[in-house]
């Protein structure tokens, strides 16, 4: 069949097939029974079909007409369930803000704030679906309103604002490096084993951030820890190199358990950003409101540090 999908006349054919009745068909679409019997015939010359006929005053189904109608009874039957679940959706959306980011960085540092933004706007309901991935932005199912994902804020189509710089350092066991190669140059970090955090993707964003070998298969490679006092022990255990967050191991460096393995600039781009679709606190104003509350909270952390994700 060429050209356009016959869209209204598969419809009123469905509903012809689900009524049992032309009359039935007008009265659900609001239309005449002459206007449903016109859209029958036209479809039928479209697909070359005989797809119902009467008898007795009754109107019956062909064979074809029955395999027509399953196939797009099922069609029409998924377009309303998709149709009526955005509805649900938007209405559940319409006064609430879904916020996404990985479980760590919820538990150590939004979640505890998070109290202060509803006591402000008691009447924006806060949703914290969590995920190592950066979510969909957007409106539909599974979308999120904001982001807050670590990284260099390089995402296409997006608007990314700078929220803080967690300092993390690579460190190691003074018993690991001892017979090892030195360490000079971040690229040497990759003759070590890596430890990383369950996303895995640490040493490549610092190795890409300082302009070293980030593509080199080395660098996703080791054992991942959920917990960052696990990746903590593990290093202190002398099983790789770790990018830990400065506070978090300066007992284990000050009791030399760790050592700073290279002394480099922490590479300013890497760090916490506020994620939006484009635009789109421009045209939300929870989301505006959350944006201004997270950074104004960061700006007046006094650790500025927290768990990374």
């Amino acid at each position: 069949m060429s050209g356009p999908l016959p869209l209204l006349g598969l419809r009123v054919f469905v509903e012809v097939g689900r009524t049992g009745s032309v009359k039935g068909a007008a009265t659900r679409l609001r239309v005449t029974s002459g206007a449903i019997s016109q859209q029958i015939k036209q479809l039928e010359l479209r697909l070359g079909l005989a797809l119902c006929q009467r008898r007795n005053r009754e109107l019956q189904l062909t064979a074809a007409g029955r395999r027509l109608l399953t196939d797009a009874g099922e069609a029409f039957a998924r377009i309303e369930e998709a149709i009526e679940a955005n509805q649900q959706n938007q209405a559940h959306r319409r006064g609430g803000l879904a916020v996404s980011t990985t479980h760590s960085f919820a538990a150590s540092w939004l979640v505890p704030r998070l109290g202060r933004f509803t006591a402000i706007y008691p009447q924006i309901e806060v949703r914290l679906p969590t995920t190592q991935q950066l979510a969909p932005l957007g409106i539909g199912p599974g979308c999120a309103d904001v982001a807050i994902r670590h990284g260099l804020g390089r995402w296409e189509g997006v608007d990314a604002v700078l929220l803080m710089q967690p300092n993390l350092i690579p460190v190691a066991s003074p018993r690991l490096l001892a017979d090892g190669l030195r360490l000079q140059q971040p690229d040497d970090c990759l003759n070590y084993p890596l430890l990383h955090d369950e996303a895995g993707q640490d040493w490549r964003l610092w190795l890409q951030a300082l302009g070293a070998e980030y593509r080199d298969p080395r660098a996703a490679r080791g054992t991942r820890f959920s917990d960052s006092t696990l990746l903590l022990k593990a290093a202190v255990a002398g099983q790789g190199l770790a990018l830990l967050r400065d506070t978090y191991a300066a007992e284990d460096i000050a009791a030399g358990r760790l050592k700073v393995v290279i002394n480099v600039n922490w590479p300013a781009e890497f760090a916490y950003y506020v994620v939006t679709s484009s635009g789109a606190a421009r045209r939300n104003p929870r989301i505006a409101k959350f944006k201004e509350w997270l950074v104004e909270e960061a700006a007046t952390d006094s650790l500025k540090v927290v768990d990374k994700p």
